[in-house]
């Protein structure tokens, strides 16, 4: 294990670099992270070693996601409907979730990674909650990369917990019904301090989002790649990136107004540049 932050080198820098340089790095990545299981029927293994080689692209993903400066990774790591799952294949999550928590916490923390949840954590073994809750306290006040582990989560639950929530204030006289508004149920929704994903990956080919932040994704640029998660390494994220990077992101407007707002900014940029410089 690494025991101080990992840099990128040769080759593979040369291609960050071409990114940097070739457009916007998403601020926050989401990634639903699909297709362990076919992973490892394809290749006559058992599902539990798909989702051990999903934990070692985890680890590559979240180390190029920090070389990348990318503020935000959110990774659908245990859904509210893989409760359904046999009991046998539940509990081996829960063990490899735990396994990793732990193996993974030192290497995280060396490279300024911090760690956040969101989902009904109290559904979670004890063991497995206790794991994390420290993971995190030891990492809350690192400035890097903020990973963002959605752990028995659903968009559905979270946008109830979220009524629920705002029913509860407006009862106590906190808000009134007309302050209602997107801003506010945002702040009630468990990504509260988190942005709005910029790109959304799924890896596996399918086609939906499977109850993931569906408040959350109303803009976000969607990625589905047909690799399964653990064959989805670095350069496949960085394929995803020069995708996103090759969009236009309208927000509902039309092309002519994305470039005239992109153009006033950067002539507010220029005049605000040109002040610092003459000081006027």
């Amino acid at each position: 294990m690494s025991k101080g932050p990992v840099h990128a080198t040769g080759q593979d820098k040369k291609l960050q670099e071409q990114l940097r340089h070739s457009g916007e790095i998403p601020q926050h990545i989401a990634i639903i992270m699909d297709g362990n299981g076919r992973w490892a029927q394809k290749r006559s293994l058992p599902r539990v070693a798909g989702h051990h080689e999903g934990v070692n692209t985890v680890r590559d993903i979240v180390e190029v996601c920090g070389q990348l400066s990318v503020k935000y990774l959110t990774l659908y790591a245990f859904s509210t409907e893989n409760w359904k799952r046999p009991k046998d294949e539940v509990s081996m999550l829960m063990r490899l979730l735990l396994k990793a928590l732990r193996d993974e916490r030192d290497r995280l923390h060396n490279n300024n990674v911090k760690l956040k949840s969101i989902g009904d954590i109290s559904a979670l073994p004890q063991d497995v909650q206790d794991e994390l809750l420290d993971a995190m306290e030891l990492m809350k006040h690192n400035t890097g990369l903020t990973l963002v582990l959605a752990l028995s989560y659903s968009g559905r639950w979270d946008i109830t917990d979220a009524v629920k929530k705002i029913s509860y204030d407006v009862h106590h006289g906190k808000i009134k019904p007309d302050h209602i508004n997107d801003e506010l149920i945002s702040q009630y929704l468990s990504t509260k301090d988190i942005p709005d994903p910029d790109l959304l990956i799924r890896t596996s080919g399918e086609l939906r989002i499977s109850n993931f932040l569906l408040w959350q994704l109303a803009y976000s640029e969607m990625y589905i790649t047909d690799l399964c998660w653990p064959e989805f390494r670095r350069r496949s994220l960085y394929e995803a990136i020069a995708s996103f990077q090759g969009r236009e992101r309208r927000y509902g407007m039309v092309s002519e107004q994305v470039k005239s707002k992109r153009k006033d900014a950067a002539t507010t940029y220029v005049e605000k540049f040109l002040r610092s410089v003459t000081g006027t």
